[in-house]
């Protein structure tokens, strides 16, 4: 069995982080060059650019870096870093999607790419505006899709590795896209439903931000189906952690912390865990109050606290403590006796770590 060593110290992420930003730095920065080149408008690349310097975890690509070393990966980094430096272009694809159907305002605390985009509108306030930034945010989104593409293309993989990593990739984009149209289809369903917001959180977290990219890093350094599986036994309880701890900061957190205001997933209602497991066991009229205010578009703060009380009065916010605490704690089970290098358990454990506890 492999244990890692109290004086076993952990990969250095930061350093991987740094020529993750570095590489899609100089990728984005040549792209309105190129646009104005060929007298083309330079919003789409400016948006992207200003979407990926607002920061971010860049979980996926310090994941996919990871899974790379878990796996033994040796000699050039470019290809791993190349490779990671796409997923995030990919997320960004997701994500500016993501905020069109959410209908948000703000991400990463700055204003989201649709509603930067409508104050270019001649009559920026009107509904016009609006729909005229959604457009041209859906184009910006697919422009990601299409630049991860290049950018993985460019990454040059060992030939041995490329099938493999197709295959990875190719299940991940259509393991969250299914998990999104799942998350667009829960609110149609019962309230009470928490299979459904279960589902969601596996196809749309757990397997998108953890599990494939660090499958994606693996095979790059050659890792056959035994370690893959290992680390999944890792990858998907964590994940789900993660996403659960999403759900309470997003009713829960400090918006100055979190980039987004509380009041986004209650106005949308988004069906989480945390909003199932009240409705299950809600009294009669704090059931009255979840199906009037949950999903108002016109939720003010006020109305949004009498939601939280209703969510610690019956319980769900303590449960689903208990679930990120309990989906933590397998996914460290998960790591012993693995055959993973000392020094990637203990960055593993060290992530795991930071995304239940985090305020982010």
């Amino acid at each position: 069995m492999t244990v890692p060593s109290l004086t076993v110290q952990p990969l250095d992420l930061g350093a991987a982080q740094t020529h993750v930003d570095e590489v899609l730095h100089d990728f984005l920065h040549l792209k309105p060059q190129a646009a104005k080149a060929d007298g083309l408008p330079e919003d789409i690349p400016r948006q992207l650019r200003r979407f990926l310097d607002a920061g971010g975890k860049r979980l996926r690509p310090l994941l996919c870096v990871l899974g790379w070393h878990a796996a033994g990966g040796r000699g050039k980094t470019g290809p791993i870093v190349r490779t990671a430096a796409a997923l995030e272009l990919f997320h960004a694809f997701c994500l500016t999607h993501d905020d069109i159907m959410d209908r948000s305002a703000t991400r990463r605390g700055q204003s989201t790419v649709h509603r930067t985009l409508a104050t270019r509108h001649p009559d920026p306030d009107s509904r016009a505006a609006a729909w005229w930034g959604t457009c041209g945010a859906i184009l910006a989104g697919d422009m990601a899709l299409a630049w991860c593409e290049e950018l993985l293309d460019s990454a040059e993989p060992p030939p041995a590795c490329r099938t493999a990593l197709r295959q990875v990739l190719a299940a991940m984009r259509q393991e969250v896209i299914y998990g999104q149209y799942l998350d667009l289809l829960a609110p149609l369903g019962p309230a009470t439903d928490l299979n459904t917001a279960l589902r969601v959180i596996r196809y749309k977290r757990a397997k998108y931000t953890v599990e494939r990219p660090l499958h994606t890093g693996a095979v790059l350094a050659g890792a056959d189906e035994v370690l893959l599986e290992s680390l999944s036994r890792f990858a998907l309880p964590l994940g789900e952690a993660f996403q659960l701890r999403d759900d309470l900061l997003g009713v829960f957190g400090n918006p100055q912390q979190t980039g987004k205001p509380v009041l986004d997933d209650l106005r949308e209602g988004k069906h989480t865990v945390l909003l199932a497991l009240a409705a299950q066991r809600a009294t009669g009229a704090q059931q009255t109050l979840l199906t009037h205010l949950v999903g108002d578009p016109g939720l003010d703060e006020t109305s949004a606290a009498r939601i939280q009380d209703v969510l610690k009065a019956t319980g769900a916010r303590t449960t689903v403590e208990s679930m990120i605490a309990a989906r933590y704690e397998q996914a460290l089970t998960a790591l012993e006796g693995t055959p993973l290098p000392p020094a990637a358990i203990v960055t593993l454990r060290r992530i795991a770590a930071l995304a239940v506890e985090r305020a982010s």
